[in-house]
């Protein structure tokens, strides 16, 4: 029997993203997408997660395993806390985009480097990193950073002026740490473009990687 993955996104920007990925990482899955920029746009406007927003990520999820999910794939890193709040509530397994790159991050490096284009964003991806590295066992040191000004760039369609805030982050932030997390999705475009003597890594492809392995 087929399986369908449903993936959950705070931007339209990030569909092709993610169906380029499945493609690539679960050819013989299928897929569906539920698209609502309100999400991501409230918690900006409000500087963090609020209850009503959270309940409304949980709506999404229950409405995408009630279209037949078999998998729950959540793109967005700033809903992160509300995805593991309705993980328990869900019939079928959620994943919250980052998880598979936190984990990597703990098993490559005692100082952590998180930069990120949002603080809202910024925070859960920190806080998430801790969490994996406590459960691993592991004592790690965090250096986290907001790229000001790049989301907004790319919300605007300059992605030129978001790619070149980012990499020069980036590179800056590369020389002071084992490892380097992108705490959005939207910035693994950059990725490949900057050289580095430690290893960056993206949330897409890594999330694509762990569903590949269960589905």
């Amino acid at each position: 029997m087929t399986k369908r993955l449903g993936l959950i996104h705070t931007s339209a920007t990030l569909v092709d993203v993610f169906a380029a990925l499945c493609a690539e990482h679960l050819p013989g899955v299928e897929t569906f997408n539920i698209v609502d920029d309100s999400l991501i746009k409230n918690t900006v406007a409000a500087g963090r997660l609020t209850p009503q927003t959270a309940r409304r990520v949980a709506g999404h999820i229950g409405s995408a395993e009630s279209a037949g999910a078999d998998h729950i794939l959540v793109t967005c890193s700033s809903i992160g806390a509300a995805v593991e709040a309705a993980e328990p509530l869900t019939g079928v397994p959620v994943t919250r985009v980052d998880r598979p790159m936190a984990d990597r991050a703990v098993v490559l490096g005692d100082r952590i480097g998180v930069l990120a284009t949002l603080s809202t964003t910024l925070d859960p991806t920190a806080d998430l990193v801790r969490r994996r590295a406590a459960a691993a066992g592991k004592e790690v040191t965090l250096t986290a950073r907001v790229c000001a000004g790049a989301f907004e760039a790319l919300m605007s369609g300059d992605a030129a002026t978001h790619d070149e805030r980012v990499a020069g982050e980036l590179a800056a932030l590369s020389g002071e740490v084992d490892v380097v997390v992108l705490a959005q999705a939207s910035m693994a475009r950059v990725a490949g473009t900057v050289e580095s003597r430690v290893p960056i890594l993206a949330s897409p492809p890594l999330a694509m990687e762990h569903l590949a392995g269960v589905l």
